[in-house]
């Protein structure tokens, strides 16, 4: 739990970046982005090969959110599969961004 807030608040330093947007929308597009990278995982990609894999599966979040791609890798890696595979991480760190 202290592993995700610390990301959280990683990507909360950079919220100047993501200003142009509403704060429900930001934290969903940074949802997105964290539920791209389980399934990467979950998929069996290679912790090296996320960025491109994600990138080249064409994402519908806007460019600027892609930096976060290699934020939360190292977090949803060191996770245990079996976590991973019952875990809806999408929902939690959308719920722990909209209560910033």
């Amino acid at each position: 739990m202290i592993r995700v807030l610390s990301i959280v608040l990683c990507v909360g330093v950079a919220a100047p970046a993501f200003a142009q947007t509403s704060k429900v929308d930001d934290c969903g597009y940074q949802s997105d982005v964290v539920a791209a990278v389980q399934a990467a995982r979950v998929a069996r990609v290679g912790e090296r090969q996320v960025v491109s894999h994600i990138a080249d599966s064409a994402p519908s979040w806007p460019e600027k959110y892609s930096a976060v791609v290699p934020l939360v890798t190292p977090w949803v890696y060191g996770m245990a599969m079996g976590d991973l595979r019952s875990a809806d991480l999408k929902a939690a760190w959308n719920e722990m961004c909209l209560a910033q």
